[in-house]
């Protein structure tokens, strides 16, 4: 039996995706060029979709929970940055405590009072985890900036997710330096065996050395977002597949990839039965302690 004939038997976690409501997109920088012209995102979604539309699509894709990042892109002065408030996240989680889970942005550059409001995120309003782009801020993840944010995540035993591998042209008054090479998180994962890391965005171009990282640490994970499943390296479909398959967990990025396209394009890799639970959910569920 393949992966599709229990697709159905499965309802995925979604580890990232990005809260996409016209009141989160209210305090953003202009981003036509990047989402409409590189991404292609159609114009219905690109303009933002209420919450209950976002369910409607995890519906039809049999996604049952997303964690959603409260993300910080870059300093929060600068044009081209932007931070999504905690609390549009965390009331989005009120309503809907089944579906959705929350991810506090982190900026660098906030220092101890960035820290703190991690803590504030896990302690009052239930976040499960930490979410960072290294490139926004052109620091790799085993910059020293980052290491306090690391402390605390180990202190609240939660994980962090963070970029890895290239990153693109978002804002054409802010082109950053591609810093999230997963080769950065060997250090981290030496120095914080505690912490639970995930590199998102599959690594790529250098994905062999993300997998090198997650099968190096126990402590080290790939999320799968941001990237066609279609167009995944062949290397990285069999690590999910075979021997890391308890190492890396279900992403879409969400809106840089749908629901439904992104779960369509798993199915048709025809993962094993097994390796595709835990891919899809079971993964999720163990680290991010969210079983029972």
């Amino acid at each position: 039996m393949r992966g599709d004939a229990v697709a159905h038997d499965i309802q995925a976690i979604d580890i990232i995706a990005n809260i996409w409501t016209k009141e989160a997109l209210a305090g953003r920088p202009d981003r036509t060029a990047f989402f409409r012209g590189k991404i292609g995102l159609d114009q219905q979604t690109f303009e933002g979709i209420s919450l209950d539309e976002m369910l409607r699509r995890m519906d039809a894709a049999g996604i049952e929970r997303a964690f959603l990042a409260a993300a910080k892109v870059g300093e929060k002065w600068h044009p081209a940055g932007y931070h999504v408030p905690y609390e549009l996240v965390a009331e989005a989680v009120r309503r809907h405590p089944a579906r959705f889970s929350g991810l506090a942005g982190l900026d660098p550059t906030e220092g101890m009072d960035g820290v703190r409001a991690l803590e504030r995120a896990v302690k009052e309003h239930g976040f499960i985890g930490a979410h960072f782009y290294p490139h926004w801020f052109e620091l790799p993840p085993d910059h020293a900036r980052w290491y306090p944010f690391y402390a605390k995540c180990v202190e609240l035993d939660v994980p962090v997710q963070l970029q890895v591998g290239q990153s693109l042209v978002y804002d054409r008054r802010a082109p950053k330096r591609s810093v999230g090479r997963p080769i950065a998180l060997d250090a981290v994962a030496c120095d914080f065996p505690e912490l639970k890391i995930v590199g998102i965005h599959v690594g790529i171009p250098w994905t062999d050395e993300m997998i090198a990282m997650a099968w190096k640490h126990e402590n080290v994970f790939i999320g799968s977002d941001a990237h066609s499943p279609k167009y995944w390296p062949e290397a990285f479909v069999k690590y999910i597949d075979s021997y890391g398959q308890d190492k890396v967990l279900f992403g879409t990025d969400f809106p840089v990839l749908g629901f439904k396209r992104t779960m369509d394009e798993v199915l048709a890799l025809k993962l094993r039965p097994e390796p595709l639970r835990k891919f899809l959910r079971d993964n999720a569920l163990r680290v991010y302690k969210l079983e029972g």
